[in-house]
């Protein structure tokens, strides 16, 4: 609810006038509760993260400007899924999700195996100093929108069935032929939509070394998308958020909500932790 429509709701209740001051004293009794949240204690190792990002308008000096809330989700060694921050901020970068990485190491994370990424600009240089031994995955759903958006109308439709055999194929190898046709047709056409794909090979394959239960879990940031879906929900009735405190308020109690009803382990998780045990040894931990 805006300030507005709690003081609203206020004077229909009880028939009490209440100002907007008054309403954000009160509900920033909620920002230490936020706080700590963001710093509570996590778990050591991570076989997987998922980061994406939403955007929002924020006034800042008096001036309305868009912010990402960076989301990070963790799924744990017992295929669990939580919420493990989110962080506000205008620009990203390699330096920014530096920052990040050495917030979740202070906050007791030591290992993350594979990190499913929307193509978030310096985070492959970031992890590799924070979290070097970590495997990147870049949502391949998401490669494939940024590619298309340089090809025509009239061709998406051939140039989107071209492409399945890149992701879709059973080995890596079979994939780089695939490819490799696809340059063969499309480059002369549309060379950034094709070259986006050689360029990003190395966090687009990663996915080729495993098995198919691994690889539907990690070739895509879906598992975000629906948290994403509900925050949007909530903030999408507010034109501009007064602070950045403001928006966290928000953001936080809509996640609260969320994760509540994430009780249910990951379909088919003991098969899938058995199996990153084999790639991974003794950096995965499993309940005796």
């Amino acid at each position: 609810m805006s300030t507005r429509d709690i003081q609203k709701t206020i004077n229909e209740l009880y028939g009490t006038s209440v100002d907007d001051t008054m309403v954000s004293r009160i509900t920033d009794k909620i920002l230490p509760v936020v706080r700590e949240w963001q710093q509570r204690p996590l778990e050591k190792t991570y076989p997987m993260l998922i980061l994406d990002a939403i955007h929002l308008k924020v006034r800042e000096e008096g001036v309305v400007v868009t912010k990402a809330a960076y989301i990070v989700i963790g799924i744990n060694n017992d295929g669990l899924k939580d919420v493990l921050g989110i962080w506000l901020g205008a620009t990203e970068g390699a330096k920014f999700w530096l920052g990040v990485l050495n917030e979740l190491k202070a906050r007791g994370v030591e290992d993350i195996l594979i990190a499913s990424i929307d193509g978030l600009n310096g985070f492959v240089e970031a992890i590799e100093v924070a979290f070097p031994r970590t495997e990147i995955q870049r949502c391949v759903i998401h490669q494939i929108r940024s590619s298309t958006r340089y090809v025509s109308y009239k061709d998406r439709r051939e140039f989107i069935n071209d492409l399945k055999p890149v992701y879709k194929s059973a080995t890596e190898n079979e994939a780089l032929n695939a490819l490799e046709s696809l340059e063969n047709k499309w480059s002369g056409k549309y060379r950034f939509a094709v070259k986006s794909w050689r360029d990003n090979w190395n966090e687009l394959s990663t996915m080729f070394k495993y098995p198919p239960e691994i690889r539907r879990l990690i070739y895509t940031t879906n598992a975000i998308e629906s948290f994403n879906r509900q925050l949007r929900k909530a903030t999408k009735t507010k034109s501009a958020f007064v602070s950045d405190d403001a928006a966290m308020k928000l953001l936080y109690l809509t996640t609260m909500k969320v994760v509540e009803k994430w009780t249910m382990q990951l379909r088919d998780w003991g098969q899938i932790i058995s199996t990153l045990s084999i790639y991974f040894g003794d950096r995965v931990t499993m309940k005796k």
